[in-house]
């Protein structure tokens, strides 16, 4: 902005130089014609009353060159000029400087050429007599009628009129420097006025340039330049109002891409990755920095998912595969490749949609063998009622012994069954949430000792030392009937496999003001740690036959872990094979 306003300046005092240098040569030449023309009007004047008030005489020459001689001298006294007498053959007659015998002819001079033709003539030359500039004005002198007239010169030397004409000029160009000077500054205010604004509008447009968008121009007058200044707000204004549209839209975007439970990649035709959401990330392993803006080709990732990607930027058509990932973490992945038409216009890319089915196969992997677990479990217990009831319907019923331990191992199996049947529903309402839990405020040492009280004579069967610790004081908000049922459940099943002569624990502490903790504890089988991660899934068994001896469903340590996280708690198991298992729940105190 500075470089304009230099060269605005600059254009108009060259402008304003230009003219006034103009003005000056102008009045200049003006001056020193009017001055010449003036001087020379007076020099006519002066000759005519010359012409009038002298005797013009006539006769031999070397007589008329004293006459005229010495009346020339005498004119000059008065005139102040050169007085010159000629005769109208061009012969000098008398000079008042020079002596007219040694003068040449006269008569070719432009002067008097001039003055008998015209009636008045006037010439500027170096004068070869005195040598100096002069101005020489000649008149006619009608000396005799029917003869030609004789010319009367006058000269004056232009000394004078050239310091004069230098003493105005140097004032006149004082005068115009002094002009020049005032218009400089004012031209200078002037660009000044007309660029600052323009200043601040470069500076406004430099800040919405950098996206700062609350930036405004003052303006102060409703010019041309307010009007530019008017029009540069009003389209930060309409920049501000896009860019938070644009901003609150990229938000919500990259929020719900960041909140996806899928992971999303956008790839362009060119096969470069444009776009990786946090999910994506997890599910293979790289992070967004590392990927973006490289090719697909560059991630060291499965083949099958860089033939997918590949096929699908050819073939340019939804592709949909299963592949299992062992990066970072074993994984089924469902993967979608859908092409990108932006609008209907041409193909721009793929995005690739990665969907973790792991949890869902495995699900229904669960299902599937949850069905053939009832199915084996309600059709063992039925099979061995069918088999000895046909048996006593073949005579077996007539020995009373044998028909005796039939019917005995008849009535175990309907127990075993309706036991199994009365899990199974119960495990269905807990998973279902049709189960309402009433949440009251349980005293813990009280209700422990009445869990381990209905335990004691199942352990004292087995010769099994049951003991508990509790820290005194201690209260829970729980379901007190679901709160028995997880303890019982888990002291039953310390005792079930536990040898003869082991012992099962139960201790309950607090976990500062916000939790307790309960540990059950025995000394039995233990569990292999393969199969720890797997105790909690339904019909799951470590060792099959000794738990269908132990009378077991399989579903008590689900039914646990289901009301467990009813109470908004947590379970985990630790065990060692031949030493012994211990159960931690953590429980909130309040609900």
């Amino acid at each position: 902005m500075n470089s304009f306003r230099t060269r605005l300046t600059l254009i108009m005092i060259s402008m304003i130089a230009l003219s006034v240098i103009a003005a000056g040569l102008f009045m200049v030449k003006t001056f020193k014609e009017n001055h010449i023309n003036a001087l020379e009007d007076n020099m006519v004047r002066e000759m005519q009353i010359i012409s009038a008030k002298m005797e013009w005489k006539t006769g031999e020459l070397p007589l008329l060159y004293g006459y005229f001689s010495d009346e020339a001298k005498e004119l000059k006294h008065y005139t102040g000029a050169r007085v010159t007498f000629i005769r109208n053959d061009g012969v000098v007659l008398g000079d008042s400087d020079g002596d007219p015998k040694e003068m040449d002819n006269h008569l070719d001079r432009v002067e008097i050429k001039e003055a008998l033709q015209l009636g008045k003539g006037r010439a500027i030359r170096k004068s070869e007599t005195v040598k100096q500039n002069m101005m020489y004005v000649a008149i006619p002198v009608e000396v005799m009628p029917n003869q030609a007239p004789d010319v009367i010169r006058l000269a004056m030397s232009l000394e004078e009129v050239e310091a004069s004409i230098r003493q105005l000029t140097g004032l006149l160009f004082a005068g115009l420097l002094v002009l020049f000077l005032i218009a400089a500054l004012i031209s200078y205010r002037l660009a000044l006025s007309l660029t600052r604004p323009l200043e601040q509008i470069t500076k406004v447009a430099k800040r919405i340039k950098n996206m700062d968008y609350r930036a405004r121009v003052k303006v102060a007058k409703q010019d041309e330049i307010g009007e530019l200044g008017n029009a540069i707000n009003a389209m930060a204004d309409s920049l501000q109002v896009q860019m938070t549209r644009i901003q609150q839209n990229e938000n919500q975007l990259e929020s719900v891409l960041d909140n996806m439970i899928n992971g999303i990649v956008m790839i362009d035709r060119n096969g470069i990755i444009v776009l990786m959401n946090r999910r994506a990330e997890e599910v293979l392993g790289f992070s967004a920095r590392e990927l973006v803006g490289r090719h697909f080709a560059e991630a060291k990732q499965q083949y099958e998912l860089s033939q997918m990607i590949q096929e699908g930027l050819k073939s340019k058509e939804h592709l949909r595969e299963e592949i299992t990932f062992y990066f970072p973490e074993e994984r089924l992945l469902e993967l979608n490749l859908v092409p990108i038409h932006p609008e209907g216009n041409d193909f721009s890319g793929v995005l690739l949609v990665l969907q973790d089915v792991s949890a869902i196969r495995r699900l229904e992997r669960m299902r599937s063998e949850f069905v053939a677990n009832v199915s084996h479990e309600l059709k063992t217990p039925i099979t061995a009622v069918k088999g000895f009831a046909e048996t006593l319907l073949g005579g077996a019923v007539n020995d009373a012994e044998t028909a005796r331990s039939f019917l005995q191992i008849i009535y175990d199996e309907s127990d075993r069954l309706n036991r199994l049947i009365g899990d199974i529903l119960e495990l269905s309402k807990i998973e279902s949430r049709r189960v309402p839990l009433v949440f009251s405020p349980v005293e813990v040492d009280t209700f422990a000792e009445k869990s381990v009280k209905l335990m004691e004579s199942e352990a004292s069967r087995k010769n099994i030392e049951l003991s508990m610790t509790i820290e005194p004081g201690l209260y829970v908000e729980a379901d007190e009937d679901r709160l028995r049922q997880i303890i019982m459940n888990l002291l039953s099943n310390g005792i079930n496999y536990t040898p003869e002569g082991g012992r099962v624990s139960l201790k309950i502490e607090g976990l500062g003001d916000d939790y307790i903790r309960v540990q059950i504890a025995d000394s039995g089988i233990g569990i292999p740690k393969k199969d720890l991660p797997r105790i909690f899934e339904r019909f799951y068994r470590v060792d099959k036959a000794r738990s269908r001896s132990s009378g077991g469903t399989g579903l008590g340590l689900s039914i646990v872990k289901h009301l467990v996280e009813l109470h908004k708690g947590t379970i985990s198991v630790t065990s060692s094979v031949g030493v012994g298992t211990t159960f931690t729940i953590e429980l909130p105190v309040l609900q």
